[in-house]
């Protein structure tokens, strides 16, 4: 009989792999809600989930190889009505993980043909960011610069808004960054995945709009700007993993096509995406309620007793508070009572070496409920 001996303690691969929220729930018995990843608090949309079920009717058959008509539906939600413009820059991977690799693979690859034995590779400016860039980066033989290095990289990877810290550049800053912080011939990451949750005028302070931007940054200093998206945040399907990269030009994209493996986004995630872009009334209530619902929980963490030192980090609209409870000490023990009472939360220790940090996500009020009452022992 074959036994898993999978434990919470073991379930990752720390020499190989980053450490990630969202392990824990299949340990704890008594699992309530899962506040240890960044998900929306609405849980998947209920059409686009029932349209993912009814296509593992056709597992049978291979999915689309262009990906379509999943990429066509996920451009226009994208670009509106001048999506065709804009369609050959896109290819959606299996999350964003998948594409992380593949940018960070072709660059390598580009600077190796110009003769750089060891390019350099810069995060953003702020002290931690998802580690999944940087680890990339160092599998791959980047040499890492340290994000206060006033230094030029080769190449640059900016989490905007940052996961775990919730700073945010807006978009004109943002444009000024990269051009201040990436060499000429270099390359740009930009990750995107959490900047949909700004407003439902999100669009026009993100990098998906500045097609000029990305041209002339191309045209003129051979710097190539992708913009990154993980779709299994905004729209709570982590399991089922979908994301995009937006490439400077369409040559761009066909090189990163080139060295990506076939049909890696599945049949049930092409159908997903096909019908979740439809869902508008999901995203308005995303939009109201995400910052009612974070400020509630500040609210509540506020009224406790030993909550007096504690600092929130992060804008209002996101999906998460970034905690500093001043206290490894305590924050260890936080951690611990959280688990125990079936509501996971992040530690800022593994991967980010934060160590008085908890991110805690946004979650309705009830579920938020059962978090305070497990650390009022504190």
């Amino acid at each position: 009989m074959v036994t898993d001996n999978t434990t919470v303690n073991n379930v990752w691969d720390t020499k190989t792999q980053a450490f990630h929220g969202g392990q824990e729930h299949r340990f704890i018995n008594n699992f309530v809600e899962d506040f240890s990843v960044t998900t929306n608090y609405l849980g998947t949309p209920r059409k686009a989930l029932e349209a993912a079920k009814e296509a593992m009717n056709e597992i049978h058959h291979y999915p689309a190889a262009n990906q379509e008509p999943a990429k066509t539906h996920l451009a226009e939600f994208l670009w509106g009505s001048n999506y065709a413009e804009q369609h050959g820059r896109l290819l959606m991977g299996n999350g964003a993980s998948e594409l992380i690799d593949l940018v960070v693979r072709k660059a390598l690859l580009s600077f190796a043909q110009n003769g750089q034995k060891q390019p350099t590779w810069k995060g953003s400016p702020w002290n931690v960011q998802y580690r999944e860039y940087q680890r990339s980066a160092e599998t791959n033989g980047f040499k890492i610069l340290e994000p206060s290095n006033p230094e030029r990289a080769d190449m640059i990877c900016i989490v905007n808004p940052c996961n775990p810290t919730g700073d945010y550049f807006n978009v004109e800053p943002l444009k000024e960054w990269i051009k201040e912080n990436v060499k000429t011939g270099g390359c740009v990451i930009v990750d995107e995945s959490m900047q949909p949750w700004h407003s439902a005028e999100f669009r026009s302070d993100s990098l998906i709009s500045e097609h000029q931007y990305a041209k002339d940054m191309w045209t003129n200093n051979q710097v190539s700007v992708h913009v990154m998206h993980s779709w299994t945040k905004i729209w709570s399907c982590t399991g089922l993993r979908v994301g995009s990269v937006i490439c400077p030009t369409k040559e761009h994209c066909e090189a990163l096509r080139k060295i990506a493996v076939p049909w890696s986004v599945n049949g049930p995630a092409l159908k997903f995406v096909e019908e979740v872009v439809k869902d508008v009334d999901y995203l308005n209530e995303t939009w109201e309620n995400t910052p009612r619902l974070r400020a509630h929980l500040i609210q509540q963490l506020s009224g406790l007793e030993q909550s007096k030192d504690w600092e929130y980090h992060g804008k209002k609209f996101l999906s998460w508070v970034w905690l500093d409870m001043k206290s490894e000490a305590v924050a260890e023990k936080a951690i611990e009572l959280a688990r125990a009472a079936g509501v996971p939360v992040r530690s800022g220790k593994p991967g980010y070496q934060c160590n008085t940090f908890i991110r805690v996500a946004v979650r309705k009020e009830n579920e938020v409920q059962v978090l305070v009452d497990a650390w009022k022992s504190l």
